[in-house]
């Protein structure tokens, strides 16, 4: 009975990562592939006055619903007509998601893909019952449940905003900490950025949480791993730390409490606001994409009228928050857990 338990036990764990870490991840970067480099590429070719560039941008971004779907079902190991029929999936329940569009594609991909496997090469007929199954249970799914899906991921984000709005010093720190641990974990901030639509003040404070992270992380390793593992982590991921995590979880500390100083002072003093695509709240400094997506945000603003122009406590804040006090507070942190022997040399080795 206790085998039986435990078999359970392990097949539900194994399901939960596939489904909502991988495949999560998958859609994360889908949406990169598309969404966040349409954003990028139309912002440069707005500001070069190169309208070609402004337009494959505009053309990049409208292929995000197919985009996130098409990944999903990589992460699942869907057969090929499984694979490209998800395409469609992802374009109906995106656009019908609204808002909370990009939730909607990640739970209604995955049970398309899984109806579509199920039926996938069961028949002679194979070329037309797997994308038919495919297509039609998730246009079906996303008539019935990506409405809805969007609305409640678009709710969770707003209540975020607003409760950041109303509380930026202690929203500041929990939207700063939560984001960075995610992005340090084998999930997807970027996703859950995404998924939320969390911009404003709430994604200036996931900026802060996750460059906090990267650059934390890289300049607190400089003794182990050099210049190579400060690109990797500060352009990369912190996502390689977390083998070390898991032996010595006390390396997390001083990247985790700089983030819990920089987020609020982001909302607090900086007012540092992402207003760009919501993915990028959740890519820190990873090929800069936060630091892009604050900028494009400037650039929206301006041309809406919400925002006169761009000033010099813009830039300096944003380097602030992203590089500079990141850098120092988790050095100088990270300095005390050391003389108090909690982290010592060779914890935070990467394996390369």
């Amino acid at each position: 009975m206790e085998k039986e338990k435990k078999k359970i036990w392990q097949t539900i764990k194994s399901y939960g990562s596939l489904y909502f870490v991988d495949a999560m991840s998958a859609m994360a970067q889908g949406l990169f592939a598309s969404l966040l480099i349409g954003t990028i590429l139309s912002t440069i070719g707005t500001q070069c006055n190169f309208p070609v560039l402004t337009e494959i941008g505009d053309f990049a971004k409208a292929m995000a619903g197919p985009a996130m779907a098409i990944a999903i079902g990589y992460a699942l190991k869907a057969p090929a007509l499984v694979l490209f029929s998800l395409a469609a999936v992802g374009s109906a329940a995106n656009k019908l998601g609204g808002e909370g569009g990009p939730l909607a594609v990640l739970l209604i991909a995955i049970v398309a893909a899984e109806l579509g496997k199920l039926v996938s090469k069961k028949t002679k007929v194979d070329i037309l019952v797997t994308p038919l199954v495919t297509i039609l249970s998730g246009a079906v799914l996303s008539y019935l449940c990506a409405p809805a899906i969007g609305s409640a991921a678009s709710g969770v984000g707003s209540l975020i905003m607003w409760a950041t709005e109303l509380q930026p010093f202690f929203m500041g720190i929990f939207v700063s900490v939560l984001v960075g641990m995610a992005l340090t974990l084998p999930i997807s901030s970027a996703a859950i950025c995404a998924a939320l639509g969390l911009t404003g003040l709430a994604g200036g404070a996931a900026v802060a949480g996750c460059c906090a992270q990267m650059v934390g992380f890289a300049v607190i390793s400089f003794r182990e791993n050099k210049w190579g593992g400060l690109a990797a982590q500060g352009i990369g991921t912190s996502m390689l730390q977390v083998p070390n995590i898991v032996k010595n979880p006390r390396i997390w500390i001083a990247p985790t409490l700089a983030s819990a100083i920089t987020g609020p002072l982001a909302t607090c003093v900086f007012r540092l606001q992402m207003n760009g695509a919501p993915i990028s709240s959740g890519m820190g400094t990873c090929g800069l994409v936060g630091q892009i997506g604050v900028y494009s945000g400037w650039v929206n603003d301006i041309a809406a009228g919400t925002k006169a122009a761009i000033t010099a406590m813009d830039w300096v804040g944003l380097i602030l928050i992203s590089f500079v006090l990141p850098a120092i507070l988790a050095w100088l942190i990270n300095l005390g857990l050391r003389k108090l022997q909690w982290v010592k040399d060779g914890d935070m080795k990467l394996e390369v």
